[in-house]
């Protein structure tokens, strides 16, 4: 069982930056493959990144590809998103998610365990 709770979400205009990170229980983080994903009002879940077990491979969605950063620290057992250049279209609830898998990552029905998310507005 792993749980996931993020953090760092917030109020910021277009433009600026923000970090938002998850902290997973467990000895077993490092085992994970994690995603972020995010999903607006009347929208369905939308995948954004993902990162591999050991963090050497990422993977974006085009429309956050060369401003939003996925990393890794199994040492703290946190995954990270750093979003820069933010739009009003990435206003959201982003939420982190574990998979055993290590293919699929940008499907939601890949992951295992989600966090209960964190809102992040994005003003004009």
């Amino acid at each position: 069982q792993v749980q996931l709770v993020e953090s760092g979400g917030g109020l910021v205009q277009a433009g600026g930056s923000l970090r938002v990170s998850c902290a997973a229980s467990g000895r077993t983080f490092s085992t994970y493959a994690m995603g972020w994903f995010r999903q607006a009002p009347g929208k369905e879940r939308e995948f954004v990144a993902a990162i591999t077990r050991s963090g050497s491979n990422t993977n974006y969605a085009d429309s956050v590809k060369g401003r939003f950063t996925i990393s890794r620290d199994n040492a703290k057992n946190t995954v990270y998103l750093q979003m820069n250049n933010l739009k009003p279209e990435d206003t959201a609830v982003y939420y982190c998610a574990a998979s055993r898998n290590l293919f699929g990552l940008n499907f939601p029905s890949t992951y295992d365990y989600w966090g209960q998310g964190t809102q992040v507005t994005v003003s004009s």
